[in-house]
């Protein structure tokens, strides 16, 4: 019943942030009476929604087992606590596959024991307990989650010698990428790729849910002025991480003003070692433009950079049915120094999707403890 949740919560991808994907079903004697999920931002949470879904069909929910990815809330925001309507309703348990980690909003399992609600932690659904992930990185951490994406030859390589990479990926594996482009918060990418490859980021061909915001990391503010990313920017919001000195307000600098006149955000970012510092830049997003996924299209040094610093939070990687064999082709990742296996940067496969004659592999980082109910007394009601 938690997974059944889990793909009811994805339905609201793109549309809910920055609040979580939830998903709940409504259950009597083994039967599902109720299905709901979080729909849109500032809308009805998924408990309300599976209540309304049962009398909709005319069933009484009383006494019923409610099964959530997410502990139901207990405050009002846009909308009132779920624990208010759980109780109302007579629901007799609750079962959730991941504590609420807001402060504000937590603490649902304590006010539904008190009403006499049995509310249960369960550790049996992955895919209903990680489908909060996003959320709970930028509650805990204070950042979006951080996906990269790349296309790959079967031998790891993402262009030739020369630099030609289009297309290594099938027409099908790009539409899956615009897909993704059309539900995240924003796509960041390099001034290398900016440079080679003059990209748009924008989501095409695919049903858009949500409009990125396009993030180029340019420490030295070089990016073209004619570049499509500058040239568009007032009609899709962009903006350019450069070193903090460029970014200051005092002092003329033509450049910043260039971009700055063009319809572009200038944000500027602490520099360490010789690059600039990449979690600040991430936090800012999270702070200051309510960003809660951010998806790299990158180069392979900007992308090392990310594994470096242990930013990668998802790897969606696409494999195409060809080899180079080329000691000189352009590896995916680079920039890191790993002379023993053990300094590699484990992921835990989480999907693995045939499409055609591509494999798209999705690698998440290992859970967080709070993810599941191991450890925890789960049984107790």
């Amino acid at each position: 019943m938690l997974d059944l949740a889990a793909r009811v919560a994805l339905r609201g991808a793109g549309r809910v942030e920055p609040n979580p994907m939830v998903g709940a079903v409504v259950v009597r004697d083994g039967r599902v009476i109720g299905l709901g999920h979080h729909r849109v931002y500032g809308a009805l949470h998924a408990e309300r929604e599976a209540i309304a879904s049962c009398l909709a069909q005319g069933n009484d929910p009383r006494g019923a087992t409610v099964y959530c990815t997410l502990e139901p809330c207990c405050h009002t925001g846009k909308q009132p606590p779920c624990t208010e309507a759980l109780i109302e309703r007579g629901i007799a348990r609750v079962v959730y596959a991941r504590p609420d980690p807001h402060e504000v909003s937590g603490g649902g399992r304590a006010v539904l024991r008190a009403a006499g609600i049995e509310a249960e932690l369960s550790g049996a659904s992955e895919s209903a307990a990680r489908l909060s992930d996003p959320f709970v990185m930028r509650v805990q951490r204070g950042r979006p989650w951080i996906i990269v994406k790349w296309a790959q030859t079967i031998d790891g390589r993402i262009a030739t010698r020369t630099g030609e990479s289009q297309w290594i990926s099938s027409a099908r594996s790009r539409a899956r990428v615009h897909r993704l482009r059309g539900r995240v918060d924003a796509v960041l990418t390099g001034s290398g790729t900016v440079l080679a490859d003059d990209p748009m980021l924008t989501a095409r061909g695919v049903r858009v849910r949500r409009i990125a915001k396009r993030v180029v990391v340019d420490s030295s503010l070089k990016t073209p002025l004619d570049s499509k990313l500058v040239r568009t920017a007032r009609e899709f919001p962009t903006l350019i991480v450069c070193a903090a000195d460029l970014a200051a307000p005092s002092g003329e600098n033509e450049r910043r003003a260039a971009l700055e006149g063009a319809g572009v955000e200038i944000l500027g970012a602490p520099a360490e070692g010789g690059r600039l510092r990449l979690l600040p830049v991430f936090e800012a997003l999270a702070q200051r433009h309510d960003v809660t996924n951010v998806l790299v299209e990158a180069g392979p040094a900007l992308i090392g950079s990310l594994f470096e610093d242990d930013l990668v939070d998802e790897a969606v990687v696409y494999v195409a049915p060809m080899v180079l064999g080329d000691d000189e082709a352009l590896a995916s990742v680079r920039g890191r120094s790993a002379p023993t296996l053990s300094m590699g940067k484990r992921m835990g496969l989480w999907r693995v999707k045939p499409i055609g004659d591509d494999v798209e592999l999705t690698y998440r980082r290992s859970a967080d403890p709070s993810c599941s109910a191991r450890g925890q007394n789960v049984s107790e009601g």
